[in-house]
């Protein structure tokens, strides 16, 4: 049976060979526009998503106009790599075209064990399984498991196919199927009942472990600096399988011999062999085992053997690669791609925030997403020519340095010299000539705010975690790790990719509580309101989400019957329970508030209100205090981004003054914008012989400028971002200076005295 990964796409790969491959492509960084071209192996009975395969790898595509493409068409699809729910994707599809009708590729016979991320996507073929459970399978959509005596598997069952409803097949069987993927679960998913059929035993079937892992035909096997490899040789079938010769060929054969000649192997049953390496030289060291077999399909069994030599390091790259450019600049994310080095597998990208890389990675180190390298820390690593860092904020100043090396885990040999290098500055805020047409100082202001800003476009609350989570609130951590940030209590909970609410223990918390919203409850069926990404905030179950419940947030001025790390329950200061989140998240959590009580008013007749209990006084305090900074710009946008609608309250924070949130009402208001600013700044000690410090409370300050009285510039720097400035005293003589700051929203001045 055939198990080869190359099968069936020698014509298609040479018809199509300018394409970039799907297995470049999924090197890429989620947000990476992508185009691939490939076979697709499903149609219309999966939805809107197609399976798109080349000689190399596979990924779903989805998108509405993929509605008339047919299992078997080959296609070119262009579109932004997305991951959903761990599955791997181009979403949404921005364009395709289709070449007509090819030979569909043969499905991968696996074993169960086998199935992973290498062969994500892919069509596969497992043999004499059979399902855990009796009966029929559920209507709709549902998963079921089954088994070979060994390994338990996930069967997705998708609604939109024929099989839901349908009794479960008893005894062996064969299932054919897309490999797919949610959370951290691998899954078979089958396109039809013809996919799973009554189990037949071959006549003969090859299968080749390499100390326990299964080498697929054509595969590659990294033998690193082993010495001795156990070969198993399988058959799975019902008649003995002869193996009737085998060679080593390629580079560096000589390194390499094996016990392994001919050999007869019974049916159902296997036998070792031993496969020994001796380096002769320095570098990268390569050959092909080729075991020749009576197999119908798969003779010869080809495996590429990768190892390194008597340095134990693989061969260095010749060249780094050029040519680092920054096609992707947004507030809340910046993609980067470079021309590919000389004699290079794959490039790490170290990145560092305002000023130039000088860490170096080390030979012999393998280094994940995240990890720590010097200065910098570990963007991307992979064979691709692109990247996405996770964890942009508006307004910062990027460094990146692109390195070439060759090599697998611990064999890594990097060229630490003349890297690709390059920065870039994310974006702010993108307001454009969004309010155009509102003016604060109308009567009809409220109203006028409330039909800007809705109808919006609709994300789900199911889809929240594959567009805030993995797109905007998930940072990387050593390790390859990640974690996520609670807003309320500030607690960084470490995870391993993919993310899941259940596993971390972590939900999605409405600033503006679901049992205030006047459409309560709005969950079933799902309301823009319930799922608005604006009000949605990722928060700690059981430790804060929780004790919030539904209670007014306020300050806490008496008892406290509950805290965790910053956030807190107890009593303010009339005697009123009440939910105190961490300081840096109160400006935040008031223009959510406000915001939804602004979108919704109005709709179906409802008045959105601020509940009585909830003080808009304290929200409005905490807005002026805690102004929006560059983690909630850069959120802002990314909002914007899949909404389609903004908070007006951090795009213009003297907003707030005009409405009255007790009745939804217009409100006439002098505080603006620059008395907000020169209320939250303050300038220590004056006066001073030592230190000068300076802030303003919740923003960076980006420049700043200090001149005597005489008008003359004695100090100036631009291009910073400083949450405190400290000025030495010594660098001024002895009088009064102005010192003006400039934040984002706007600059603010104030005197400062050296004695």
């Amino acid at each position: 049976m055939r198990k080869s990964i190359l099968t069936g796409f020698v014509a298609f790969a040479s018809l199509f060979a300018s394409a970039q491959t799907i297995s470049d492509a999924r090197n890429l960084g989620i947000g990476q526009t992508v185009t691939v071209t490939g076979v697709v192996t499903n149609g219309s009975e999966l939805g809107n998503i197609r399976y798109i395969q080349d000689g190399t790898a596979a990924i779903p595509a989805f998108g509405n106009n993929l509605s008339s493409v047919q299992r078997g068409d080959s296609i070119t699809a262009t579109g932004v790599l997305f991951d959903f729910s761990g599955l791997l994707e181009i979403s949404t599809t921005t364009s395709f075209t289709n070449h007509g009708a090819v030979t569909l590729p043969n499905p991968l016979i696996v074993p169960l064990s086998a199935i992973n991320e290498s062969i994500e996507a892919q069509l596969v073929r497992v043999d004499n399984v059979t399902f855990v459970t009796t009966g029929s399978f559920a209507t709709g959509n549902s998963t079921v498991q089954i088994t070979d005596g060994v390994t338990t598997f996930d069967v997705r069952i998708n609604g939109s196919t024929n099989i839901d409803g349908t009794a479960i097949p008893t005894g062996p069987q064969t299932i054919i199927a897309l490999v797919g993927q949610f959370n951290a679960n691998y899954q078979l998913v089958p396109r039809n009942l013809n996919d799973i059929f009554a189990y037949v035993a071959p006549a003969k079937e090859i299968n080749v472990k390499m100390n326990g892992t299964t080498v697929f035909n054509n595969g590659t096997y990294v033998v690193g600096n082993t010495a001795s490899t156990t070969i198993t040789i399988e058959n799975s079938g019902i008649q003995a399988l002869t193996v009737s010769g085998t060679t080593l060929t390629g580079t560096n054969a000589t390194d390499f011999s094996t016990t392994l000649s001919t050999s007869t192997i019974p049916a159902s049953g296997n036998q070792t062999f031993t496969l020994n390496f001796a380096p002769l030289g320095t570098g990268s060291r390569s050959a092909i085992l080729t075991i020749s077999n009576d197999d119908s399909d798969e003779n010869p069994y080809i495996i590429n053997l990768s190892a390194v030599g008597t340095d134990n390091l693989a061969t260095e790259p010749t060249a780094n690669p050029t040519n680092l450019t920054f096609p992707l600049v947004k507030a809340y994310t910046v993609g980067g791609q470079y021309t590919a080095g000389t004699g290079a597998e794959k490039y790490i990208v170290l990145w560092k925030k305002g000023s130039a890389i000088t860490g170096v990675p080390v030979d012999g180190t393998n280094y994940k997403r995240g990890d720590v390298v010097g200065d910098a820390r570990v963007a991307y690593v992979g064979n691709g020519t692109g990247f996405t860092p996770r964890g942009v904020i508006a307004n910062q100043n990027y460094h990146f340095a692109v390195y070439a090396f060759n090599g697998t885990e611990g064999f890594e040999n990097y060229k630490t010299t003349s890297p690709a290098i390059g920065n870039v500055s994310s974006t702010g805020l993108n307001i454009g000539n969004y309010y155009n047409g509102i003016n604060s100082t109308s009567p009809n202001f409220v109203t006028a705010l409330s039909a800007k800003i809705n109808p919006h476009t609709f994300v789900s609350y199911f889809n929240y975690k594959t567009t805030m989570m993995n797109q905007f609130e998930i940072r990387d951590t050593t390790n390859g790790q990640s974690y996520v940030t609670c807003a309320y209590s500030g607690e960084r909970k470490i995870f391993n990719d993919p993310f899941d609410w259940t596993a971390t223990g972590y939900s999605r918390e409405h600033s503006y509580a679901h049992s205030w919203m006047p459409t309560f409850p709005a969950d079933n069926p799902e309301k823009n309101e319930y799922s608005d990404q604006h009000n949605l905030y990722p928060t700690n179950l059981q430790n804060a989400n929780t004790p919030r419940s539904n209670l007014p947030m306020d300050v806490i001025t008496g008892d406290v019957v509950f805290s965790y790390l910053e956030c807190k329950v107890g009593y303010n200061s009339s005697n009123q329970m009440v939910f105190e989140p961490r300081a840096s998240q109160k400006g935040n959590a008031a223009r959510a508030i406000m915001y939804m009580a602004t979108c919704y008013n109005g709709i179906s007749g409802n008045n959105w209100q601020i509940p009585t209990n909830q003080s808009q006084d304290i929200l409005k305090q905490w807005h002026e205090n805690d102004l929006p900074d560059n983690y909630e710009i850069a959120r802002q946008e990314f909002v914007f981004s899949t909404q389609a609608n903004r908070n007006p309250f951090i795009d213009s924070v003297d907003f707030v003054c005009h409405v009255n949130f007790s009745n939804m009402t217009y409100e006439a208001c002098q505080v603006g914008l620059p008395e907000m600013l020169k209320s939250n700044f303050s300038v220590f000690p004056v006066p001073s012989n030592n230190k000068v410090y300076a802030q303003v409370n919740g923003l960076n300050i980006t420049a700043y400028t200090v001149t005597d009285m005489t008008g003359r510039v004695v100090a100036k720097k631009s291009k910073v971002e400083l949450p405190v400035l400290e000025l030495n005293a010594v660098d001024f003589k002895s009088g009064v200076y102005i010192l003006k700051v400039n934040t984002n929203f706007g600059e603010v001045q104030q005197q400062f005295i050296i004695e």
